[in-house]
């Protein structure tokens, strides 16, 4: 069974960057697709970005999209999420899990996983 750390995360101004990793242990990484999800204090986890087995297919959330990055190292069980130009609305604890592939495979926003790490915190203020 899949079980996640995710790292990284800290306290930037608005305008940084952050990259936070994701490493699975218990069984590898590889074999599926991953996504990004975030909750904010007193809101619902969202769906943030996702991506695919090989990663040839990335997608993202609209308000994250041209800011946020996915990428993955299979040969490390590894998922990371680059963030850049951070906004004071990213401010969450960021999880990663795996997901649904779809038809044709690929990434979907649809959680397959159901044991969740801590996350990671993200903190953008000034």
């Amino acid at each position: 069974q899949l079980q996640f750390v995710e790292s990284g995360g800290g306290s930037v101004q608005p305008g940084g960057s952050l990259r936070l990793s994701c490493r699975s242990s218990g069984s590898s990484i590889s074999d599926n697709a991953v996504g990004w999800f975030r909750q904010a204090p007193g809101k619902e986890r969202e769906w943030v970005s996702c991506i695919s087995r090989a990663g040839t297919v990335t997608k993202y959330e609209d308000s994250v999209r041209g800011r946020f990055t996915i990428s993955r190292d299979n040969t490390r069980s590894t998922v990371y999420l680059q963030i850049n130009e951070l906004k004071p609305e990213d401010t969450a604890r960021y999880y990663c899990q795996t997901t649904w592939p779809g038809s044709p495979p690929g990434c979907t926003w649809s959680i397959m996983g159901d044991t969740w790490g801590q996350g990671t915190l993200v903190t953008v203020q000034s």
